[in-house]
């Protein structure tokens, strides 16, 4: 044998072709491609308020379903509930808006802040910047954890109550009403209220259509009045977040 057969050295083995294998990628569903109302619900997280969980398993399939919604985005969502109180007396007596503001902190397991005249009226001896309410707007899980409290425990306290109406809608998907007094939640302590007063409340959803707003609520268990609303399973609400 040569020098040259003894010296030679063996040859490098062939790297692997850049990119994806001749015939392009495998058969199926792109990794990242569009979304689709018919695909599986996506796994609810621990710790999850139990509305939220029964919207993202139940809810969501089930009214793309009802209104044949192929497309994710068109599912009606809660996206927030603003609370207002507004007090005429409060550039009089303060301490009586610091009282309310308390107790909307207590109901709703948040701080409120305090809202202002933007304009002066002079048949109310009102100038512009005066305080003249106290509103809480609540999102994400303290949101759903509200609402469960809500429909679950103080409805069901109100005098006399017969269903909320089914009238109150906007035109563009929110709901807003009203109640009479703040005794219908369960964190007021009677005998420390100075003075019963109402609130306004309005739920937006992220539907512009009313049709589809007051599905979502019914599917939450929405006392609408002359209807039986649907039994959602468990009725026990989760707790406030501290």
């Amino acid at each position: 044998m040569s020098d040259e057969a003894k010296t030679a050295k063996p040859a490098a083995p062939k790297a692997a072709p850049k990119g994806p294998p001749k015939g392009g990628a495998p058969k199926g569903k792109e990794k990242g491609g569009p979304a689709s109302a018919s695909d599986p619900a996506p796994k609810v997280r621990e710790g999850t308020p139990r509305l939220q969980a029964y919207y993202v398993s139940t809810i969501r399939p089930r009214l793309a379903k009802q209104f044949g919604l192929e497309n994710p985005h068109e599912i009606p969502q809660l996206v927030k509930i603003v609370l207002n109180v507004g007090m005429g007396e409060a550039a009089k007596t303060p301490k009586m808006l610091d009282a309310v503001a308390e107790e909307m902190a207590m109901i709703t397991g948040q701080r409120p802040v305090i809202t202002r005249a933007k304009k002066a009226i002079a048949n109310f001896n009102l100038r512009a910047g005066l305080a003249v309410g106290c509103r809480v707007t609540l999102r994400g899980p303290r949101m759903y954890e509200f609402l469960d409290r809500f429909i679950s425990l103080a409805l069901p306290r109100t005098r006399d109550f017969r269903g909320l109406p089914t009238k109150s809608f906007d035109g563009s998907g929110n709901y807003t009403f009203g109640i009479k007094e703040q005794l219908i939640f369960p964190e007021i302590d009677y005998d420390k209220v100075e003075k019963i007063h109402g609130m306004d409340i309005t739920l937006v959803t992220t539907s512009s259509r009313d049709d589809l707003a007051m599905a979502l609520l019914r599917e939450f268990g929405w006392p609408f009045r002359g209807e039986t609303p649907p039994q959602r399973g468990d009725t026990t609400p989760t707790e406030k977040v501290a």
